[in-house]
């Protein structure tokens, strides 16, 4: 039983969860939407999330604690100038994620995750 216990593995090491997630913030701040597994989608919101908030604050320590994260400097600067400013009056939520069906090599389900009215037109 997996009561309280919380995170997916993916199949992969901690040290490799740690990278990938590094990885997909990285793309996710550049790009503004990327395409994934859902799995990993649902994985990358909160982490992402929690980066956002911490990009807020805007202060040296936390570039500092986002540079732990996002290992280029030109994605902590991007994020810090660019993508926390535009939520500065929003309280969460910042990303979206949108089922975009199944992929047809391996019918994993594929989904797209991207930062809140930054990606597309909102309402």
């Amino acid at each position: 039983m997996r009561h309280r216990v919380k995170g997916r593995k993916l199949n992969r090491s901690a040290s490799h969860r740690k990278a990938l997630m590094s990885g997909l913030a990285q793309s996710l701040f550049t790009e503004d939407r990327i395409v994934t597994t859902l799995a990993k989608a649902k994985e990358l919101r909160p982490y992402a999330e929690k980066l956002i908030t911490r990009a807020k604050r805007g202060d040296l320590h936390s570039r500092r604690l986002l540079t732990r994260h996002l290992k280029r400097k030109e994605v902590v600067d991007r994020l810090m100038h660019d993508v926390a400013p535009s939520f500065a009056d929003r309280n969460g939520g910042y990303t979206r994620i949108v089922k975009l069906g199944f992929r047809k090599s391996d019918a994993a389900e594929i989904a797209l995750i991207e930062l809140v009215g930054r990606g597309m037109q909102d309402e």
